[in-house]
């Protein structure tokens, strides 16, 4: 397993449960084309442009070429790293038949390869990881959700640390696990509170 700041953007969920097993990262899965029309996850690879780098590691068929193309557009700023993966042509075990091209996606390539793959890139492993407890109990308890004012906490937060507008509070919890631990976004959340007696 190697820690990875950037987040890693791959197209579904069963590249990101592969990827999961070779990887301590942040991992966005694109639903394939849904990406196209999902605004609030847009935002989100935007913002990890931004702050920690994206890879984005597709399938290596047209429709991958089509999605990483995509989001390089979309994206527009930040730093962004392309990982490929080889041509290999077979089928995914879960699958009755090849894809349209026959060949392997991400969750069909082997760890080797994708480590392989990464190395090429550039990418190395670090150190630098928080320890990812922040959990729904941890909004919870600070007031970021299931309050009367935790939309408005939520909203301030996100202000402070320069997040999208726009994010479910999974989507926060997932981001918010990549910038500090538990004991830090108590800290923060209490310092806005002290900052906003309206809330």
């Amino acid at each position: 397993m190697i820690k990875i700041n950037e987040a890693i953007i791959v197209e579904g969920k069963y590249d990101k449960i592969k990827l999961s097993s070779i990887v301590d990262a942040v991992i966005i899965t694109t639903n394939g084309y849904g990406i196209f029309k999902d605004t609030e996850k847009l935002e989100l690879i935007r913002y990890y442009a931004k702050k920690t780098g994206i890879i984005i590691l597709t399938d290596s068929d047209s429709a991958g070429r089509r999605i990483r193309g995509y989001i390089k557009g979309a994206v527009n700023g930040g730093k962004i790293t392309n990982v490929f993966i080889p041509d290999i042509f077979g089928k995914e075990k879960r699958k009755e038949k090849p894809s349209a091209e026959g060949k392997l996606g991400v969750e069909g390539i082997s760890k080797k390869l994708i480590l392989e793959a990464f190395e090429k890139s550039g990418i190395t492993s670090s150190d630098a990881v928080f320890k990812r407890d922040i959990s729904n109990y941890t909004m919870y308890e600070l007031g970021l959700s299931g309050g009367k004012n935790s939309s408005e906490l939520r909203q301030r937060l996100q202000k402070r640390l320069g997040l999208p507008k726009l994010m479910s509070v999974t989507a926060l919890i997932e981001v918010l696990n990549t910038m500090t631990d538990s004991a830090g976004l108590a800290r923060l959340t209490a310092e806005i509170k002290e900052e906003n007696n309206d809330i």
